[in-house]
């Protein structure tokens, strides 16, 4: 059952019918005991009746022949009745009473079975006038009784039920209006429809799953944004090292000198330097957005690994990188690829942004993490807020920078499980970057 609709009809209309059957159920107990109730004062009533009516026996008897006593009128046509003498004669009897004797028990209720029939009796002795008086109905008259209550009250109840279903299914087409409209409106927008859904007049079962919609609609638009600045930035900084390439090559191509040749073949090279480091920018950074499930976490050896991607990595003439042997101690649990990432992308700019010093990776006193420090121009303060965002060229940019490593270095520390600290030395020019366990 996938609609909504049907399933709430069903519960409603269930739940309706249960409380019907309780309430008839309930019902049916109770006048069962005040119809029993009331018919046994009944059968006290006439009985008492009876015995006050009746004369003696032996005053003015006949031939001792049974008499016949009148059948009343209502349901008192119903009740049977027998006189017997306390010697155990049948004094008299009504027009519906068994010829046997009702009852031997005492004076009071009593219930036997006489001629097939259970019939409920009351007994009533009357030791002055020498009688016996005991008066019955039948216990399936009882039974009928109540029978007849209920289906009086059930059988409104099979003419409702249908009618009922008609409200409950029109009730519940009209509260579910709001999202047929909601469905409507969503289903004629096109592609590129990306507007909040009207939740000014939606109910508060429906606003949640709107605003909702609206936070999804506003991520994929941001993202698409993002996608789109992405891809302009991508071709505008691709077209000017491929424009590069291509003079350069003509250059080589038409210069009649060996030398000039050569100065052009290393222009090439630091183009396509530049354009292979761009594309692999923009590839970790497309990975890092789609790669939105956790990584499984390990033991990492940071020494090791530091040690692995300096070695991988083509120093500049100038520069010595330096890797404090007290890191070769430290572990860290995180994911091994995204902190491999963001480890390389650090060294990275920090040799992109020197011409000549000492690039630095060691242990932090505190022992919580490590850190790499450079001999670069530092951060400007005001700059400080704005270098991890996409694409920002600072004032000290290096000519191969495109704005995006130390982008890629914050995403892959934060998926990795490690926080990342900027901050300009205190002790000489430079910046220095704490990466901090968990």
């Amino acid at each position: 059952m996938t609609s909504l609709r049907v399933r709430l009809f069903a519960i409603l209309l269930a739940a309706t019918g249960l409380i019907w059957l309780s309430a008839v159920t309930w019902i049916y107990f109770g006048s069962k005991h005040e119809v029993e109730q009331v018919l046994d004062n009944r059968l006290q009533e006439a009985a008492r009746m009876v015995t006050s009516l009746v004369r003696p026996v032996g005053s003015g008897a006949t031939d001792g022949t049974p008499g016949f006593i009148a059948p009343p009128s209502g349901y008192e046509r119903q009740i049977s009745c027998q006189i017997w003498s306390l010697d155990g004669r049948m004094v008299a009897r009504s027009s519906g009473a068994p010829e046997r004797r009702f009852t031997d028990a005492p004076a009071g209720f009593s219930e036997r079975e006489v001629d097939g029939e259970t019939w409920r009796i009351f007994t009533v002795d009357d030791a002055g006038k020498g009688v016996r008086v005991m008066v019955g109905d039948r216990l399936s008259l009882r039974r009928g009784l109540v029978t007849d209550l209920i289906m009086g009250l059930l059988t409104p109840i099979l003419l409702v039920i249908p009618l009922l279903g008609i409200l409950i299914w029109a009730s519940l087409g009209q509260g579910l209006r709001p999202l047929r409209l909601m469905a409507r409106d969503i289903a004629a927008r096109d592609a590129d429809d990306m507007s909040a859904v009207d939740i000014g007049r939606a109910p508060a079962e429906v606003r949640p799953l709107a605003q909702a919609l609206n936070s999804l609609f506003s991520k994929v638009e941001a993202a698409r944004r993002h996608e789109r600045e992405v891809t302009a930035f991508a071709a505008h900084e691709l077209r000017t090292p491929l424009a590069g390439l291509k003079t350069q090559a003509q250059v080589a191509l038409a210069a009649p000198n060996p030398d000039l040749v050569r100065a052009a073949l290393r222009q090439i090279l630091a183009s396509v330097d530049r354009t292979t480091r761009l594309v692999k920018q923009l590839l970790d950074a497309a990975q890092l957005d789609a790669d939105a499930e956790p990584r499984a976490s390990a033991e990492v050896d940071v020494g090791a690994l530091v040690a692995e991607i300096v070695e991988s990595m083509r120093q500049p003439p100038g520069i010595v990188t330096v890797v404090d042997p007290s890191l070769s101690a430290f572990r860290l649990r995180c994911d091994p690829e995204s902190l491999r990432l963001a480890i390389r992308n650090l060294h990275e700019n920090a040799v992109q942004h020197m011409q000549a010093g000492t690039v630095e990776w060691g242990l932090r006193p505190d022992g919580r993490g490590f850190y790499v420090r450079d001999e670069g121009p530092g951060i400007p303060d005001e700059e400080m807020p704005h270098v991890t965002t996409r694409f920002y060229r600072g004032r000290h940019k290096s000519a191969l920078g495109s704005g995006l490593g130390l982008t890629i270095t914050e995403m892959a520390a934060r998926r990795s499980g490690v926080q990342l600290h900027l901050r300009n030395r205190d002790d000489r020019t430079g910046l220095q970057v704490d990466l901090l366990g968990a």
